[in-house]
């Protein structure tokens, strides 16, 4: 009897162990690069998700980018969870530039992120004040391949520079570098503000962000509705003593059709439940609130939709 008694507790604690296994949920979140800001949201929202849930097994991978992020998507399974603008994910279903031949409707938002803030950094001994004297100077747009060298590309496309600019092609995080060295006259970076690589150069170099005009702007925004005029406050990064003004745009976290309806429900709660205190971590959080979904453009997941429902955010009929 001891001994039924005994393999009975022995197979019980084996099914609880089974049990608590099958329960894990792991999460995959891809961002950007390791030294920029996204990368560094994404290392909060993993350890958000470990608090907030034991179940839940995040793990963080670098990535080139925004398209990256999207191509990735297209086949990636389980709880694949991504940042990226919404007019990405929209070329990405229309089939556009660089999703020639690859059009997908598959990404689910889930919930927002900072907005990207366009950089345009320049060495101060070039001289150049302003965006229009980039004309003749070396220039890095962007990484390479990522959302921020094609953005880079339209914006001196839309102001008349595209020919006028020597544009260089180089990965982003040497782009720092071969500033330093004065191998380019300045490079482009669209990150959430502060930018830790910005952040860290200005303490090593004396360097410019740039401020677009009015007109700059408003050609901008005319050619993609998604930008909004942003001013940089005085002293976001070392060395700039006036406000600076220039774009932003917004970016969701998606998910994808192959996504769990319970994972999707319990990421998207948790993150506006804990907003409060990544932002307390980290202001950049701060101007994120849940009318912003609105603007994601994907169709809202299922199970982030059933969220919404349940804390009265409305969510457009193109969305759902």
């Amino acid at each position: 009897m001891k001994a039924w008694v005994a393999g009975m507790v022995g197979a019980v604690a084996l099914g609880v162990a089974a049990g608590a296994a099958q329960a894990q949920t792991p999460v995959t979140l891809k961002s950007a690069k390791t030294a920029s800001s996204y990368y560094m949201m994404t290392v909060q929202l993993a350890e958000m998700l470990k608090k907030a849930d034991p179940t839940f097994v995040p793990t963080v991978e670098e990535s080139q980018g925004s398209v990256q992020n999207v191509k990735e998507s297209f086949v990636r399974p389980g709880n694949f969870v991504f940042t990226a603008p919404p007019s990405l994910i929209a070329d990405a279903r229309a089939g556009n530039k660089p999703f020639e031949g690859q059009a997908r409707d598959n990404a689910r938002t889930l919930f927002v992120m900072p907005g990207i803030t366009v950089h345009f950094v320049v060495r101060n001994e070039t001289g150049i004040t302003s965006v229009a004297g980039l004309a003749g100077h070396t220039f890095v747009a962007g990484g390479k391949g990522t959302f921020c060298e094609q953005s880079a590309h339209k914006i001196l496309g839309v102001l008349g520079l595209a020919d006028k600019v020597d544009i260089q092609s180089v990965e982003l995080p040497a782009a720092s570098s071969a500033m330093r060295n004065a191998k380019i006259d300045g490079f482009a970076t669209c990150s959430a503000h502060p930018t830790p690589q910005l952040v860290e150069l200005a303490t090593t170099s004396d360097l410019t962000v740039l401020s677009f005009t009015a007109e700059e702007r408003a050609k901008i925004v005319e050619m993609n509705p998604m930008y909004a005029p942003l001013t940089l406050p005085a002293g976001t990064y070392k060395g700039q003593t006036k406000p600076v003004e220039t774009l932003a745009m917004p970016v969701g976290a998606y998910g994808t059709d192959k996504m769990d309806d319970k994972a999707a429900y319990a990421i998207t709660k948790i993150f506006w439940e804990w907003k409060g205190k990544l932002a307390a971590d980290n202001p950049w959080w701060t101007g994120v609130t849940p009318d912003m979904v609105a603007l994601m453009g994907a169709k809202v997941h299922p199970g982030a939709a059933k969220y919404y429902a349940e804390a009265g955010v409305a969510i457009p009929d193109a969305m759902k």
